[in-house]
């Protein structure tokens, strides 16, 4: 494991495109931490709550999905089913693609209820909130396990080396236009802030 580049490495120097999506997993592990730690106090203090939520929100909707899950689903993932992987990991590719639907229609949802908490206080919309996040803490973990530990690395071996070359600059490229290091400051922010 390269710790500064956060990849692995394949043939000694060359750089495994999931390797940049495990060390996008670090970054996500850790916001689900605090989103646990939140359950704890998430309706005690309404202004902190919607706080809370709001950055929550983005950076589940924007890190882990639009960025993360992009690359995953518009790059990995596209280049993976023109490949004839076998059966086992086709499968595991079509539950993870589902997971991710899981994962948006969660965050739907719970950004549809800190909006009516955010407007009316309710009770029930911070029931819906705890419920909504209960399920993405739910699917989180198992998800990336899976990805890390049965999918990435087995699917390599359908990829050339010039693929993954290219699969690392289509990443660069999509990066681009993402801002990682808001996110982290984002992460360290809550880590350091946000809970009593």
């Amino acid at each position: 494991m390269d710790k500064e580049r956060g990849g692995m490495r394949q043939a000694g120097t060359n750089i495994m495109p999931v390797g940049p999506l495990m060390k996008e997993h670090r970054l996500i592990e850790r916001m689900i931490k605090l989103m646990k730690q939140g359950l704890s106090y998430i309706g005690k203090d309404r202004d902190k709550d919607i706080g809370f939520l709001e950055s929550m929100i983005d950076f589940m909707s924007t890190y882990a999905d639009r960025c993360h899950h992009g690359k995953e689903e518009g790059i990995l993932f596209r280049q993976l089913r023109a490949k004839p992987l076998e059966p086992g990991l086709k499968g595991i590719l079509e539950e993870l693609i589902k997971e991710h639907a899981v994962a948006r229609g969660e965050l739907s949802s719970l950004r549809q209820a800190k909006d009516g908490y955010d407007a009316k206080a309710s009770q029930e919309s911070l029931i819906q909130i705890r419920s909504h996040i209960e399920a993405l803490l739910k699917l989180y973990p198992p998800h990336i396990e899976k990805e890390d530990k049965r999918f990435f690395l087995p699917v390599m071996k359908y990829l050339g080396k010039e693929e993954q070359a290219s699969m690392l600059e289509e990443f660069r490229q999509f990066d681009e236009q993402l801002i990682h290091e808001k996110y982290k400051s984002l992460v360290e922010c809550l880590e350091k802030t946000a809970l009593p």
